[in-house]
């Protein structure tokens, strides 16, 4: 590991930079060129490292900087291997599918008057009426990802353009979107921007859209009794959610007939938790295809902060409460899932990949600078987002 390099001058460069108390070199059995135990020279961490990381770049070097019993232990280890450019080809084919995708989902959602007979006829009527969703929902995931993106060039991580998943003929005609971080963040600051821009971005446009969306909807009545007609579909609440139908319609949506006082607040309570009872006979708000995908967005947005493992939210509440009470809280939130699995039985799905996914953690290059005030306060208020736009039981079908 250690014949290729001049351990003199390395140690030389690193002294520069970091008081050095004692050194270990590497073995062919150990990932490390050198590892040096002390402390990094300056109050402000960040500096002395990122000119110790520009000044190892040409030995194809990197440094690692960890924290050891009150100790600052630098690691150098091998650059990691360059990866070839992605031909954005890939992204752009990935973007028309899905466009097409989530055309035809808002169409099947959207789409009034008689159904045409031929196969052909009927997806071109699909794609032509479901453009208001689709332009509506793929802007909320577009943000999100470019969010990631220009964060990532902004913090000098190297990042994909945004990979569009389709997943056609389905409630929202796309499983999403993500990006391909290809180097590791500087620092907790770094990795914190590039964690918190696309959820920012995407619940800023979410909330544009869903109040846009929401003033083109109307207020109508709910079927008065189950029956065997076919089947209802309605979208779970949040707390934004709840207030911004208040604000446009002036009553909490949907309103239960013959409720009032404490009846209506005890039912309110158990709907919002649990999706039940359901409120035949009703009012409740159709939601126009622009809100149905504003809302959507809300939803996504929310999964993605739940604060567990790869998760934004995960890497948000790691960089701000640090790994042992992220680990702490790693297994009430599998409880919490798991309890809501009762109401909403995906929950465990979701409990289940968070469990596998959720143990490890994107650490950056330098984990002794600390996340600085300014983004700290940011991330309290993500936290806060994330419970008011948290959804227990996302959506719920019933027969008419």
């Amino acid at each position: 590991m250690t014949t290729d390099y001049n351990l003199a001058e390395l140690d030389a460069l690193v002294e520069k930079y970091f008081s050095i108390e004692d050194i270990t070199y590497g073995s062919p059995k150990q990932p490390f060129v050198a590892r040096y135990r002390g402390r990094i020279i300056g109050e402000n961490t960040s500096e002395p490292f990122n000119k110790l990381m520009l000044e190892l770049s040409p030995h194809h070097l990197m440094p690692l900087l960890r924290e050891e019993k009150g100790s600052h232990v630098l690691f150098l280890v091998p650059d990691l291997p360059k990866k070839p450019a992605l031909s954005p080809k890939i992204n752009l084919l990935l973007f028309i599918i899905t466009l097409v995708s989530v055309m035809l989902s808002g169409g099947m959602y959207g789409y009034e008057g008689e159904v045409p007979q031929n196969f052909a006829l009927l997806i071109w009527e699909f794609i032509k009426s479901g453009w208001p969703f689709a332009i509506s929902l793929l802007a909320i995931l577009g943000s999100h990802e470019l969010g990631h993106y220009f964060a990532g060039k902004r913090n000098g991580v190297q990042v994909s353009l945004p990979f569009f998943i389709p997943f056609p003929f389905s409630l929202f005609g796309t499983m999403g979107a993500f990006i391909n971080m290809r180097s590791l963040p500087k620092n907790r600051n770094a990795l914190f921007d590039l964690s918190v821009a696309g959820p920012l971005s995407g619940f800023f446009v979410s909330l544009i859209v869903l109040v846009i969306g929401l003033n083109l909807s109307e207020v109508s009545q709910l079927p008065i009794a189950a029956g065997t007609a076919g089947a209802l579909q309605m979208e779970g609440n949040s707390l934004l959610y709840l207030f911004l139908k208040y604000l446009t319609f002036g009553k909490l949506l949907p309103a239960p007939p013959g409720l009032s006082g404490s009846s209506l607040l005890a039912y309110w309570i158990r709907y919002f938790f649990t999706g039940q009872p359901f409120p035949w006979g009703g009012l409740d708000v159709m939601l126009h295809p622009v809100a149905w995908a504003g809302w959507a967005g809300l939803l996504v947005t929310g999964f993605n902060l739940i604060p567990a493992g790869q998760l934004d939210g995960g890497h948000i509440f790691y960089t701000v409460f640090g790994k042992k009470t992220a680990d702490y809280a790693f297994p009430l939130i599998i409880a919490i899932l798991i309890l809501l699995g009762f109401v909403w039985p995906t929950w465990w799905l979701w409990a289940l990949l968070t469990l596998f996914l959720g143990r490890s953690h994107a650490e950056p290059l330098d984990l002794v600078t600390p996340l600085d005030n300014r983004r700290r306060r940011i991330g309290y208020l993500v936290l806060a987002i994330f419970i008011l736009i948290f959804v227990p039981v996302p959506i719920t079908f019933v027969s008419i």
